[in-house]
């Protein structure tokens, strides 16, 4: 029997420099619908669940999920960790995808790589995060249930109960880990950013899709890549916050980070 894979999406609307982001507009639709249906376009068989929190003002996410007959798990606000954990054993996953939900430019073409890489294992845990060479926005986490299992009863820092998976990927000896680079040898991870937590960011993102949706809804990492060769100006748009990510507040207490891989002058 296939192991059952459980694709996570976590969403919530109280984020802290752009509330309510998931729920903004991408040619007529919201920003999280556009990123599940690029999820809906992988090859492999996988149950997709948006996991919000107990907050009301998560509801509007519940209704999303409801309109787009896309499942909804909520649980803690604050403790991502558990929400995660408790969203797997209710639809009893084998595997767990962590995919944040703001990356609503992710290439379905790496989920799948990142899934062929975790069978090709044995891991327990696997992304292509650690380090980071795709540009930020395509984040695919995998680890089996056994392994978040055990986070969540080890965990006990905030930034590990935060963002889920640092209590393992911190921790090299205790889980067998994997990371998955891109393959062309490229490393775009601090000077090209598909994710959103700025209006800049929202004004980019909205942009590509405007350029590239209509004649090709599959658009790949490449095409927005070579969209951004032929329109330098779409780049700009965000290009100040490439590298900006959450690591720049945590480099005392991550280990497996370096100063690299963030960009600390922003706050």
């Amino acid at each position: 029997m296939a192991n059952k894979i459980l694709i996570v999406v976590q969403a919530r609307m109280s984020s802290s420099r752009l509330p309510g982001k998931v729920m903004l507009p991408i040619l007529d639709k919201t920003l999280l619908c556009r990123m599940i249906e690029r999820l809906q376009m992988i090859r492999h068989k996988a149950k997709i669940v948006i996991a919000t929190s107990i907050d009301p003002a998560d509801d509007v996410i519940e209704q999303e999920a409801l309109a787009m007959d896309v499942a909804c798990f909520r649980g803690s606000l604050d403790n991502v960790l558990d929400r995660h954990y408790r969203a797997a054993k209710f639809y009893e996953a084998d595997i767990v995808l962590k995919i944040p939900s703001d990356c609503p430019l992710i290439d379905p073409r790496i989920i799948d790589d990142v899934i062929d890489f975790y069978y090709a294992g044995p891991y327990d845990y696997v992304s292509n995060l650690h380090p980071a060479t795709f540009p930020d926005g395509n984040d695919v986490e995998i680890m089996t249930m056994e392994c978040l299992k055990k986070a969540r009863k080890k965990a006990k820092k905030q930034l590990e109960l935060e963002h889920t998976t640092p209590y393992i990927w911190e921790r090299p000896k205790k889980f067998n880990i994997g990371n998955f680079l891109w393959l062309t040898g490229d490393d775009f991870s601090m000077s090209h950013r598909f994710t959103i937590d700025y209006e800049a960011d929202y004004q980019f993102i909205k942009r590509v899709f405007e350029e590239l949706y209509p004649a090709k809804p599959d658009f790949s990492l490449y095409d927005i890549l070579n969209l951004l060769d032929e329109k330098p100006e779409i780049y700009k748009i965000n290009s100040k916050y490439a590298g900006v990510n959450w690591y720049r507040h945590h480099l005392d207490e991550l280990k497996t980070i370096s100063p690299k891989q963030t960009n600390a002058v922003l706050n």
